[in-house]
This record gives structure tokens, C-alpha cells and sequence, in this order.
């Protein structure tokens, strides 16, 4: 068999030459580059920003304006004297202000009966109130319409905050008034006080709460069983004595009744 040029290797086809300028260059030279979008947006932005660098200002790394603050002082008005207090705002009063405005003077309540005096006192503004028995007897103000006033803490007329207790002395509206508040009795010095004419509880009030104390009816074979109602005619130890925990014996009559 011949081999000429026109004759078919027997491989196949011989390849066709390159066509074009690029066909004489070399292989890595015609191989084709592909650049991601996004590079090339950073890429162009990078060189926009270098460029304008000189020009543009960076708004977010701007350093804010200190604002200076004024203390304003207010001067008092002219013709003041030196040192005086600027005058209280509107609708203000300061403390002792207050405390002037808050005193009452006290009306005078001896004579009255003594849920009349409480309402009266309420009226005025003094809602601190307590009374005691002027008699010395203890006894307890369960209906205050049963009760006159005989005494009182603080005297008529005195002028004094609202906050101020008022103490009312009183008997019962059938009875007199002594001439003076009978107090109940108490231990002074570790000595036994004196109990005659008071009233059997009172007498036991007046004792440490550790005395034994006895209690018998000097006229009868009695029990004394309301000791309010009771008043003392004899005493063992005597007034005065001292009082080292011995036991404590008293007679007593009832009020209305004469001790023998």
C-alpha cells in the first residue's frame, strides 16, 4: 500500500491546524480566565473607596460634640437681706410652717360628759384621747355616756399640736368629783406602799405580780369578787415596810360602805 499525503492514516484524521492570530501563541496562553462576580464587585469597590479616601469622611467614626452643662444658681431678689432663705415655692410650706399651722388651743372639757369631751376633742383634731378613773379605782370607761369629766392632761386654753394625747379623768356621772386625781399607788424603793382607800385591784397592780396576795372582807364573810367595786381598810405589811417577797394580806368594805 502507498502513503501519500491525500491518503487517510490509518489512525484516523489528522487534526485540523489552528486557525486565527492566537494559533501561533503558546498553549497556557490561550486558556480562558473566569472571575467570580462578587470578586470583581470587592475588587471595584476597594479601588472607589482608595480613590475617594481623600475626600469622603467616615460619618460612623465621627467623634460626637461634648455638650457642656450650666449650673444656673438663683439670686435672691434685690433689697434681700445677706443670707437669707430664697422664698418657698408655691404650694409648699416648710416644717415649722407646719407645725404652727398644726397647733389647737385646747377647749376646756371638765364638766362635760365624757364621749361629749372625746366628739369635741375629734372635732378640734386631737384623735390621741384616753381617760382613767379619778377615783382611783381603776375601773374601766365601758360606756363613756356613763362617765364625766373631772380632770384633764393638758390645761384649757394651752395651745398645743394636734398630735398631742389628751387624758381625761372621770367618775361616773352619779358621782363626785375629788378634789384631786386619785393615782394609783406604786413600789418606790423596794416599799410597801399605802393602800388604804384604794381600790382592791388597783392595790393588786400596784404589788409585783409574783405577791401572794390575800383579800378578805372586813365587815362580812364576803367574796370580793368585783375588786374595782372594793376598797382597801387594812394592810399587812404596813405602809412602808420592806417588801422582801413575804405574802401580803388586806381587808376591804365596798365603796359605798364605812370600814370598821
Amino acid at each position: 500500500m502507498n502513503w501519500n499525503n491525500n491518503t487517510q492514516q490509518p489512525w484516523g484524521p489528522a487534526p485540523e491546524k489552528p486557525s486565527g492570530a492566537a494559533s501561533g501563541l503558546p498553549a497556557w496562553t490561550r486558556k480562558r480566565v473566569v472571575v467570580p462576580a462578587a470578586v470583581g464587585l470587592f475588587v471595584a469597590g476597594a479601588v472607589a473607596g482608595s480613590a475617594g479616601g481623600g475626600s469622603t469622611e467616615n460619618v460612623d467614626s465621627a467623634t460626637p460634640t461634648p455638650l457642656a452643662t450650666v449650673t444656673v444658681t438663683a439670686s435672691p431678689k434685690a433689697g434681700a437681706p445677706a443670707g437669707a432663705e430664697p422664698p418657698a415655692p408655691k404650694g409648699t410650706t416648710r416644717p415649722a410652717d407646719d407645725e404652727d399651722d398644726a397647733k389647737v388651743s385646747v377647749p376646756d372639757f371638765v364638766g362635760m360628759g365624757l364621749q361629749s369631751a372625746q366628739d369635741a376633742a375629734q372635732a378640734k383634731g386631737f384623735y390621741t384621747l384616753t381617760s382613767h378613773d379619778s377615783a382611783g379605782r381603776d375601773r374601766m370607761q365601758l360606756l363613756d355616756r356613763n362617765w364625766k369629766v373631772c380632770s384633764q392632761s393638758v390645761a384649757a386654753g394651752k395651745s398645743v399640736a394636734t398630735t398631742t394625747e389628751l387624758d381625761f379623768g372621770a367618775v361616773k356621772t352619779e358621782e363626785s368629783c375629788p378634789a384631786k386625781d386619785k393615782k394609783p399607788p406604786k413600789v418606790v424603793g423596794d416599799r410597801m406602799p399605802d393602800l388604804a382607800g384604794k381600790s382592791v385591784n388597783t392595790a393588786r397592780e400596784a404589788l409585783d405580780s409574783g405577791t401572794s396576795l390575800t383579800v378578805k372582807d372586813a365587815a362580812e364573810d364576803r367574796m370580793v369578787l368585783l375588786e374595782s367595786n372594793w376598797k382597801v381598810c387594812t394592810q399587812v405589811p404596813a405602809a412602808g415596810a420592806q417588801l422582801n417577797g413575804q405574802p401580803v394580806e388586806i381587808t376591804a368594805v365596798k365603796f359605798e360602805e364605812s370600814c370598821p
